[in-house]
C-alpha cells in the first residue's frame, strides 16, 4: 500500500467499506426528518443530512450499489475518480470527479440510480467525500448483484463486471 494512502487511512481513521475502498462517517445531523414527512421509499426517520470521507485506491472498484436518496461526490485529492451510474431504466451516464481534464469537484448521483466508481488518471488512490440528503441508513443501500443486473441490463455488461463481484 502506498505510504500517502496508509497516512490517509490513519489520519482519517477509515475502515474498509462494504461497496470497496475506505470510509468514515464525518457528520450526522441530530435533526431527523420523520417518517410522516418523507417519500414512501423511506422505512422510517432519517437525519437531515449526512457525509463520508472516502478512499478508493487504485486496483479496486466501488461496487455498484444504489441509494434511495440523492449523493453528492466532493473531490479532495489524489486521482481522479470516475462514477460510472445506471438508471432503472437502463440509461448509462457517467461522471470524473478530480483535478485532470474533464473533472468536475463535485458532482451527483440521482436517488435509485445504481452507481460505482474505478480511479482514473496517474496516482495511487483518490480521496473524495460523499454527502447524502435525507441522510444514509445501510437499510436504504442496496449492493447489485451481477446476475441480476447482467439480465436487466445486458448492453452495459462491461461496466457491470468490472464493478460488481
Amino acid at each position: 500500500m502506498n505510504n500517502e494512502m496508509s497516512s490517509w487511512i490513519e489520519k482519517l481513521s477509515l475502515e474498509p467499506h462494504p461497496e470497496g475502498g475506505y470510509y468514515r462517517e464525518v457528520y450526522r445531523s441530530d435533526e431527523m426528518i420523520q417518517r410522516e414527512s418523507l417519500p414512501g421509499r423511506f422505512t422510517g426517520p432519517r437525519a437531515c443530512a449526512t457525509s463520508i470521507y472516502f478512499l478508493l485506491p487504485r486496483g479496486e472498484v466501488s461496487r455498484l450499489h444504489r441509494l434511495k436518496s440523492d449523493e453528492l461526490w466532493y473531490f479532495f485529492t489524489g486521482a481522479d475518480i470516475r462514477v460510472h451510474m445506471i438508471s432503472e431504466e437502463g440509461e448509462y451516464d457517467s461522471f470524473v470527479l478530480g483535478a485532470g481534464e474533464g473533472g468536475v469537484f463535485q458532482a451527483v448521483v440521482p436517488r435509485g440510480w445504481w452507481f460505482g466508481a474505478s480511479v482514473e488518471g496517474g496516482g495511487a488512490y483518490s480521496l473524495v467525500g460523499c454527502a447524502v440528503a435525507p441522510g444514509f441508513a445501510f437499510e436504504d443501500f442496496e449492493m447489485g448483484d451481477r446476475e441480476t443486473l447482467l439480465r436487466r441490463y445486458p448492453r452495459h455488461r462491461e461496466i457491470i463486471i468490472t464493478l460488481t463481484a
